[in-house]
């Protein structure tokens, strides 16, 4: 596991072993300076390339002086400064020369780029020179993050700009066929094939449902919990949330949340319902718990380019109500496996939240259906597919070599 200094670049040296059949440069915006789905999905590659693949993987990242969690493989640091009121996200100063030089060492076979900032930016570039073919898998609508921050006037040229970063790609990995379609629609360079995501069957699922749990929470036996599930972030959709429960209340319904996720937004979320059960963080056993104990989840974010927090909360037996977003319509089919509801519709949200307190078979069947169609979600499955995309680069770039050769 890497060290993590606070601002000091630190150069990794390479490990004098035999060459492995794939060497991958992966950049990271926050590889493990907060606990999100993006970064367990790039752990859990990391891993399987390192594991499964007999890879070599050197991740280049911000680091902050307390990581997240503990992450895999090495990490060589790059300067970053932290963003003002979000302090647990770092936005990488672009590729120093000592930097370069390590990536030059390395030689890497793939260059990976999970995210399209500046750093993302710069090694795409750096890539160009090197010759090296480049992957980029899209793990957030960073577009939509706008509108929670005032920000909606800068929305084209930011989708201008994201236009340019795919189309400098060799291929492009999306989370869901929707997504993969709308990138295919920027008239790329090379291909957009899926890369989902996978769920842990083992820690979520309906058995870890526990009465005891939900008595210490001080729940009743016959309550109906909603359940909030995420980073506590704006554009997580807590506001629109906040609106819902609010609206069961005033029909009369007691809807006391279970709130699990931590994040800037918590004394404002906590505030707005001071009665809700705020657990915090968790993993593990934990986590898979708490989610299973809930009824009902709630998730109006639009932002998700998969939904994680879906998927789990489906492996758990939950019913989901959820906003009508590709991330969303690519795991649950409406009325039969969850509800989707329209993204800023309260009306819709309480209707279908309200459904399914009033009807405890509703509650069963969606969410029998749900765990159903979580089970097909393999991590092994879905973390293959990214060492078949690096491969399918590289087959790409010797044809060319080759034809280059004859001609």
């Amino acid at each position: 596991m890497a060290a993590y200094p606070m601002i000091e670049e630190r150069i990794c040296e390479a490990h004098p072993v035999r060459r492995p059949a794939l060497r991958v440069a992966l950049f990271s915006g926050n590889y493990d300076c907060v606990r999100d789905g993006a970064n367990q999905a790039l752990n859990r590659l990391v891993d399987h390339l390192l594991r499964e693949e007999g890879a070599a993987v050197r991740i280049y990242s911000p680091v902050a002086a307390e990581p997240a969690f503990n992450s895999v493989g090495d990490i060589v640091p790059v300067r970053s400064l932290a963003i003002p009121g979000r302090d647990e996200y770092r936005v990488a100063l672009g590729l120093p020369s000592k930097v370069r030089e390590d990536i030059r060492a390395f030689a890497p076979d793939i260059v990976h780029l999970s995210a399209p900032d500046w750093l993302g930016w710069q090694a795409q570039r750096f890539a160009r020179e090197l010759g090296v073919p480049v992957v980029s898998s899209l793990h957030t609508r960073f577009e939509t993050y706008l509108d929670y921050y005032g920000l909606r006037f800068l929305r084209k040229p930011v989708e201008r700009y994201l236009t340019r970063f795919y189309r400098g790609c060799d291929h492009i990995l999306a989370p869901s066929e929707a997504i993969a379609r709308s990138l295919r629609e920027m008239e790329l360079n090379g291909p957009a094939t899926v890369w989902g995501r996978g769920v842990d069957q083992d820690q979520f699922n309906p058995r870890r449902r526990s009465t005891v749990f939900r008595r210490e929470l001080g729940y009743t036996p016959d309550e109906v919990v909603p359940l909030f599930f995420g980073r506590l972030v704006r554009e997580k959709g807590i506001g629109l949330f906040v609106e819902v429960i609010r609206a069961l209340r005033d029909m009369g319904y007691r809807a006391r949340p279970m709130i699990v996720g931590e994040g800037p937004a918590r004394s404002w979320f906590a505030g707005q319902l001071p009665d809700a059960n705020f657990l915090g963080h968790l993993s593990g056993e934990r986590l898979g718990m708490a989610i299973a104990s809930a009824d009902i989840l709630i998730n109006p974010s639009v932002t998700e380019a998969f939904g994680n927090v879906n998927l789990e909360a489906m492996a758990s037996g939950l019913p989901v109500v959820s906003a009508r977003v590709e991330s969303a319509e690519a795991l649950i089919e409406h009325r039969v496996s969850g509800l989707l509801v329209k993204d800023d519709e309260v009306a819709g949200y309480v209707a279908e939240v309200r459904r399914l307190i009033l009807s405890r078979s509703d509650r069963v069947v969606l969410g029998a259906a749900a765990a159903r169609r979580a089970r097909s979600f393999d991590w092994r499955e879905q973390l293959s597919t990214v060492a078949t995309a690096y491969r399918a680069c590289l087959d790409r770039k010797a044809a060319a070599e080759q034809g280059s050769r004859f001609r």
